[in-house]
């Protein structure tokens, strides 16, 4: 029986083709469409995965393949697959726009080890599975160590620990890439990360899409070091100049150089990123943060993108 925020017949024939295998000598291999509705209950319910669902599967099932996704980056191949069917039906706005928003972590968020845990993930029965799991779990152990070189991506500030979700945003309020850091991390240092997540594949011959038709932000990005980054890639942008910068450029007089171009019109625009993080924020296990993991964290934010472009 489907649930209210199951996956549709149709949103699954899109995923289907893209999930991998499993190994069936290790025994059956739980449905992947069922894994995915417990995901996405925890995502809408935010509620323990001890406390998912009896028709959700077991727990343990549904929370180590939503860990060992990111290994294989089986997410990312899913969201850029649904990037890629429309950008070939031309319905992506590449007039898009950066920002960023804080996310509150639940004090469940703090303590993960320092060290992913010496004994493999869930429980195993038999020489082969046992084999299957210790493999998956040196997997993850290499993953952990390149994607997590500077902690969990929580920090401390005055309101508590807080995780920054930096992404950019098409016309249409869908996320294109999406950045974790702490919540201390400043906007403008995250700018490049963004724009080089920036992926969209063809569906036939040819390169990845990576550039915008234009980019807006607000004054938090307005530096040279963004300024310059965005002209070497001939990347028209609309970001409002600081006031301070202002005064210093009026106080050189002709050594100041000519103000930026600024399009108040397409300025306008820039609420579409605000929208899309207002999408993305509906998702309760987003709007709080309570995994402990940064890379597990970053899945079911990328779980809660894949869903707004599949139901937009």
């Amino acid at each position: 029986m489907l649930s209210r925020g199951d996956l549709t017949d149709a949103e699954w024939a899109v995923l289907e083709p893209l999930l991998p295998r499993g190994n069936n000598r290790c025994g059956r291999w739980r449905d992947d469409r069922q894994v995915i509705n417990g995901i996405i209950h925890r995502l809408s319910t935010a509620c323990q995965w001890r406390k998912l669902p009896e028709r959700s599967g077991p727990w343990q099932t549904i929370h180590e393949r939503h860990a060992l996704w990111p290994v294989d980056r089986t997410r990312e191949r899913l969201l850029q697959h649904v990037q890629a069917v429309a950008d070939a039906s031309g319905d992506i706005d590449w007039n898009i726009n950066v920002d960023s928003t804080s996310i509150r972590a639940h004090q469940h968020a703090a303590g993960a080890p320092t060290a992913p845990p010496s004994a493999p993930l869930g429980a195993s029965k038999g020489a082969s599975q046992r084999s299957v799991h210790m493999r998956a779990h040196m997997r993850l152990r290499l993953f952990l160590a390149e994607a997590e070189p500077a902690g969990e991506a929580l920090g401390r500030s005055r309101g508590g620990l807080t995780t920054k979700i930096h992404l950019s945003a098409d016309g249409r309020c869908r996320p294109l890439s999406l950045v974790v850091t702490p919540g201390r991390r400043a906007d403008c240092t995250q700018f490049e990360p963004v724009m080089d997540k920036i992926r969209v594949p063809r569906l036939g011959v040819g390169r990845p899409r990576r550039l915008p038709g234009s980019v807006g932000a607000d004054k938090a990005y307005s530096n040279s070091l963004i300024r310059s980054y965005l002209r070497r890639r001939g990347i028209r942008h609309v970001i409002p100049e600081k006031n301070d910068s202002k005064a210093a450029r009026w106080h050189r007089a002709s050594d100041g150089g000519r103000p930026p171009g600024f399009d108040k019109t397409r300025y306008k625009a820039r609420n579409t990123v605000e929208r899309a993080i207002n999408k993305i924020k509906q998702f309760r296990a987003v709007a709080t943060r309570y995994d402990k993991r940064g890379y597990v964290f970053l899945g079911t934010v990328t779980v809660a993108a894949l869903l707004i472009w599949l139901r937009s």
